[in-house]
C-alpha cells in the first residue's frame, strides 16, 4: 500500500447497492458476522477503530462508537462526544506514527439512508502529493481505492497495534 498512483477502480454501483439494501456494515462487523470482517486496531470496549476495506489512502481508518448512533450531535452526550473523540485522535497519531503522512484529515461521513453508524474517518495523506489529488479527490473512491491484500492489512494493522499498545 502507497501513495495515490497504485489505486484500482472500485465497482461503485455493487458498492452502492450493498450499503443501501444491507443492514449496518459497522453492527455486522462488531457481530463477527461473515461478509463484513475488517483488521481491528482498537477497542476499549466503548469504541472500536478498524482499517478501512476500501482506503483510498494508506492507513485510512474508521473509528466508531461501539454502540449503534446514528447523529453525532443528538445521539452523543457531550461527555461522549469528547470520549470519541480523544480515541480519534489517539488513533490518528498511531496512524500517523506509522504511514507518516504530510497531513491527516479526520471527518464523518455517512448518510441515514446508508452508512448510518456514526463512524469517524482518519485519512492519512501521504507526502508528495500534488495539489490537485489532495483533500476531496484523494478521499473519493470515485478515484479508485488501494489494492491491498488480507496479509498488507494485517501486517499495518500490526504495526499500529504496537503504536497504540506503547502510547
Amino acid at each position: 500500500m502507497s501513495g495515490l498512483g497504485d489505486r484500482v477502480p472500485l465497482d461503485l454501483v455493487a458498492y452502492e447497492r450493498q450499503v443501501l439494501s444491507g443492514g449496518c456494515f459497522i453492527c455486522s462487523f462488531l457481530a463477527g458476522e461473515a461478509g463484513f470482517e475488517h483488521e481491528l486496531l482498537l477497542d476499549d470496549g466503548a469504541h472500536v477503530a478498524f482499517l478501512s476495506r476500501y482506503p483510498t489512502l494508506a492507513g485510512y481508518t474508521l473509528v466508531v462508537p461501539r454502540r449503534h448512533v446514528e447523529d453525532v450531535v443528538r445521539d452523543l452526550t457531550p461527555e461522549d462526544y469528547l470520549s470519541l473523540q480523544a480515541v480519534v485522535h489517539r488513533v490518528a497519531r498511531a496512524v500517523g506514527e506509522v504511514v507518516r503522512p504530510e497531513r491527516t484529515y479526520l471527518l464523518s461521513l455517512g448518510s441515514m439512508q446508508g452508512n448510518a453508524h456514526v463512524h469517524w474517518h482518519v485519512a492519512p495523506l501521504p507526502p508528495g502529493v500534488p495539489y490537485e489529488r489532495q483533500q476531496y479527490h484523494a478521499l473519493m473512491a470515485e478515484n479508485g481505492v488501494l489494492p491491498c491484500t488480507p496479509e498488507q492489512f494485517a501486517e499495518l494493522g500490526a504495526r499500529i497495534r504496537a503504536v497504540l499498545a506503547h502510547d
